[in-house]
């Protein structure tokens, strides 16, 4: 029944991504073609949402540029993704912390997840 999906899987090169979630502080490495030249951006800062599945799954990351917040939203299947790495694992606990755009110094911080040696 779910031929759409056996298609898009056949049709999508899968990439080794690490896991990540709201909360995460993540650098983004993003292929940019000008012209003829390309060259990669870096793109550091903290996921707010990740929605979707499969092929059509998207992540959004938002950054303070100065005093202005900027967001962007990229599928996790985008050819122009270089690479991900995970700089901070976020303690949050929903989903979509759509509250975080409100939030500007201390407030705006989060608490860094313990980590367990098991």
């Amino acid at each position: 029944m779910n031929v759409i999906s056996e298609i898009q899987k056949e049709l999508v090169a899968v990439k080794e991504l690490p896991k990540f979630g709201a909360g995460d502080t993540i650098s983004v490495s993003y292929k940019i073609v000008e012209g003829n030249k390309e060259r990669i951006q870096q793109f550091q800062g903290v996921v707010i949402q990740r929605r979707g599945t499969g092929t059509t799954e998207t992540f959004t990351i938002r950054k303070m540029s100065g005093n202005i917040g900027v967001e962007r939203i990229i599928p996790i299947t985008s050819p122009f993704i270089d690479s991900i790495t995970v700089i901070k694992r976020g303690a949050v606990r929903r989903a979509r912390i759509f509250y975080f755009r409100e939030r500007t110094g201390k407030s705006a911080r989060i608490r860094e997840k313990k980590k367990f040696s098991h």
